[in-house]
């Protein structure tokens, strides 16, 4: 597929759920969230019939998200489906690691290919502070389970625009002794304009982005940082896909309805 900017979309971001274990101060405003039913979130089978669509349409990688996608019922056995779609070439998951250690060997077992682990410090009080009452030591021992299944871990490393080192240089030197990789990533605002930073891995610049979002609740977003959401008819789902593709702005502007993870980043 390619937008009308011509950028080749080949990326889809699963959310899978807008529920998490934790409450990080960039990823979640502050007061009481709204958190969809049971009944609003898309069931499996339909995120897999989404998926199996736009990998058909050129999507090769796919990214499942949150929320956390940990808190998910099923979450492996859903990977085990997604691992199946022949022409999906990347398969991987962003998770914040607390849930990860019993279940990192049925993840790889069931076709996972990879894993990013949200990582901003080794300091457990500032760990603790950061993600809302996180523990430092579970997210340590999920990225050693799954190295220690076999899964290339990336380690996601949030970083303040007014502070790029301190921590950041912290972590990468654990990842590099674990034998993990590391990107640092610009805090960012999507209620605010979006900024590019080279100093930054992420976010990408506008110009080179490759992705569209599918949220938990069944709508498709082309940009994280603009409001457009268009909701997915299952009985045209292509048509859905293209119609999102489609849409995608040049450039990101502001998002005001949703938070970060609600969209899964």
């Amino acid at each position: 597929m390619r937008d009308s900017f011509d950028r080749s979309i080949r990326y889809l971001r699963v959310s899978v759920t807008d529920r998490c274990n934790l409450r990080c101060s960039y990823c979640a405003p502050s007061g009481p969230l709204r958190r969809l039913r049971d009944e609003e979130l898309l069931s499996s089978g339909d995120v897999a019939r989404i998926v199996r669509a736009a990998v058909g349409l050129g999507v090769d990688k796919v990214r499942l998200t949150g929320g956390e996608p940990l808190v998910r019922p099923g979450l492996v056995d859903l990977v085990a489906e997604l691992a199946r779609i022949d022409g999906l070439e990347t398969l991987c998951m962003t998770t914040n690691g607390t849930l990860l250690a019993p279940l990192a060997a049925d993840l790889e077992s069931a076709g996972l290919g990879s894993l990013n682990v949200s990582l901003d410090t080794l300091d457990p009080d500032r760990y603790e502070r950061i993600t809302g009452g996180g523990v430092l030591a579970a997210a340590l021992e999920g990225i050693d389970a799954a190295l220690a299944a076999g899964l290339p871990v990336k380690l996601n490393i949030v970083v303040p625009r007014e502070d790029d080192t301190g921590d950041a240089e912290e972590v990468e030197r654990y990842a590099r002794l674990r034998g993990a990789s590391s990107q640092r990533i610009l805090r960012y605002d999507i209620a605010a304009e979006k900024l590019d930073d080279p100093r930054f891995d992420r976010p990408p610049p506008c110009w080179r982005c490759d992705r569209i979002r599918l949220l938990a609740d069944g709508y498709l977003k082309p940009c994280l940082h603009s409001d457009i959401a268009i909701a997915v008819d299952m009985e045209r789902i292509e048509e859905s896909l293209l119609s999102c593709v489609g849409m995608k702005p040049a450039r990101g502007a502001v998002c005001t309805t949703l938070s970060v993870g609600q969209i899964g980043g």
